[in-house]
């Protein structure tokens, strides 16, 4: 694998890592505005964002579980 094609990968296997934590953000049941505030950090400093996110953030506010 070329050294552009690698980097090219691993952006994109970024972007939908981040993609995911995004989504798992905005299915938990956080406050609007602490949602918000995740979401920023996720962007703006991607890695750090997803890493505190599944550390932190998803173990405070994990969606509930659909009863059947």
């Amino acid at each position: 694998m070329e050294i552009p094609t690698f980097w090219a990968v691993l952006a994109v296997i970024l972007l939908l890592l981040e993609l995911w934590t995004i989504r798992g953000v905005l299915r938990s049941n956080a406050p609007v505005n602490s949602r918000c505030m995740w979401v920023a950090v996720v962007i703006f400093v991607p890695l750090f964002g997803m890493l505190a996110w599944l550390l932190v953030g998803a173990k405070q506010h994990a969606h509930p579980k659909s009863s059947s």
